[in-house]
């Protein structure tokens, strides 16, 4: 029998302990995409407790409380620290086969030196061992970054933040993992949402002019990216939970968006046409610039409403969903393919049924002289499972190039989340070590181990361009 998380966990082979203690393990980290607060990266916060580190914001911990019964109050309400964590760690043994057991326990001996298994009876005194760690000058937000060898975080920005964090981080030297901001403007797709009206007067505060119709909106947006480019940002990122394309003229349009700014309701058709529309002017102006742009696909947001009106987004109440992907989708990168405009795309999709869908796509756009060109996006969210991730490599290596994958992101809102590269390096050192000991591929080293750290990490630092 094994030891819990062992020096060969995840691993089932010599080949594969082999490939990631030698390949795998000392390999510097690029954290394309996550959520992480650039201000409290550039303040180095420093954390009351590990309730305020570990489960604050982290809405897998908060849906796996709540599957355990666990009262609101201990979640997100106004309970004491020390029982939320103590509710956290009595529910433990009931996340067994779940994730999040491996991972919590990652996070307590890669960062505090916890080797204990947590749960009811020891939380006290792992409770002392890990604040004695953070308080007065212990360990913040950028000490776990340089713990876990990061080279590159790409944060994750409105078109109207002011990127403030982001410029003193790159006028800091005594930093030295790179902080970019990363463009997101899905406020600006969503015009039927309250949300609308309020981002737009944001947006003409950060650009610096009125927006009072259609090429005043698409000129902010280019400004505001042109801005985000000068400070670093090199990938944007769209949430598309429904894939849109219906094709529209400017003048339509440009109609949708006046009845928006009136405050009018505007119909699902002329939705989608808006929407297609701005998502086509902004894929040219990713192409223009060298960026990367990513698509997230089939996230089922805020399905309860109750606990939307209580607690708002982000919270633990999303789910997978299944809305078609292959016809849209296909007709979106068609659309830009077809004026040479189509820049580097990682495809993204909640749903694991869809994997095959993206997969085979990207294998019809790529090129360009740019290696893995279009990307089938690592496993997300509710996929970044060991099965997840096995499952989402292996489609994409019979239908695609797994060697030229850019690999792990945190997609996280913890600074504690870098131990899933961890996770994820042993369990892709585990399917390229059974394949070689299946006499599947080569048993060559020096082969499957470059392909180990392009995956790991040289692809994305090839793939991005941080820095140029």
């Amino acid at each position: 029998m094994k030891t819990f998380l062992g020096d060969d966990f995840l691993l089932t082979g010599s080949t594969a302990s082999r490939l990631y203690n030698e390949y795998a393990k000392a390999m510097p980290i690029i954290d394309y995409h996550c959520h992480l607060n650039p201000r409290e990266i550039f303040e180095n916060k420093k954390f009351r407790n590990i309730t305020e580190l570990w489960l604050s914001g982290d809405h897998y911990k908060w849906r796996a409380m709540r599957a355990c019964g666990i009262d609101e109050s201990l979640i997100t309400g106004d309970a004491d620290d020390y029982d939320k964590f103590a509710a956290y760690a009595a529910a433990m043994p009931g996340m067994i086969g779940n994730p999040l057991y491996q991972w919590s326990h990652l996070e307590l001996r890669r960062f505090f030196d916890v080797n204990e298994i947590l749960n009811a009876e020891n939380a006290p005194a792992i409770w002392e061992k890990v604040n004695a760690r953070l308080g007065g000058n212990g360990l913040g937000a950028r000490d776990f970054i340089r713990i876990s060898n990061v080279r590159v975080v790409c944060t994750t920005d409105d078109p109207a933040d002011s990127l403030e964090y982001h410029i003193k981080l790159k006028e800091d030297r005594g930093f030295e993992t790179v902080v970019l901001p990363s463009f997101r403007p899905d406020k600006g797709l969503e015009i039927n949402r309250p949300t609308f009206l309020p981002w737009l007067r944001k947006l003409e505060e950060a650009s610096g002019g009125p927006i009072a119709d259609i090429d005043q909106f698409l000129a902010a947006l280019e400004a505001r990216a042109r801005f985000f480019h000068q400070v670093g940002c090199r990938v944007s990122d769209h949430a598309l939970d429904t894939v849109p394309y219906a094709e529209a003229s400017r003048d339509e349009a440009a109609a949708i968006f006046a009845r928006a700014l009136k405050g009018e309701k505007v119909g699902p058709e002329d939705e989608m046409k808006f929407k297609t529309f701005l998502l086509l002017h902004l894929g040219k102006l990713y192409a223009e610039l060298g960026w990367a742009m990513q698509y997230h696909i089939n996230a089922a947001r805020n399905l309860n409403p109750r606990m939307f009106e209580r607690l708002g987004p982000d919270t633990g109440f999303d789910a997978i969903g299944d809305s078609s992907v292959a016809t849209p989708l296909a007709r979106l990168l068609g659309a830009l393919e077809a004026e040479d405009k189509l820049t580097k795309t990682i495809l993204y999709s909640l749903n694991p049924a869809q994997n095959a869908v993206l997969a085979a796509m990207i294998g019809s756009f790529q090129g360009g002289g740019i290696p893995g060109k279009i990307q089938f996006g690592s496993a997300w969210w509710f996929n970044d499972t060991k099965e997840g991730m096995i499952q989402q490599m292996k489609t994409l290596a019979d239908m695609g190039l797994l060697p030229r994958f850019i690999g792990m992101l945190t997609d996280s809102r913890s600074f504690l989340s870098y131990t899933r590269h961890e996770y994820f390096r042993r369990i892709l050192c585990n399917l390229l070590g059974e394949w070689a000991d299946n006499g599947e591929v080569p048993a060559d080293m020096e082969l499957l181990g470059g392909i180990v750290q392009d995956i790991c990490y040289r692809n994305a630092e090839r793939y991005f361009g941080f820095g140029q």
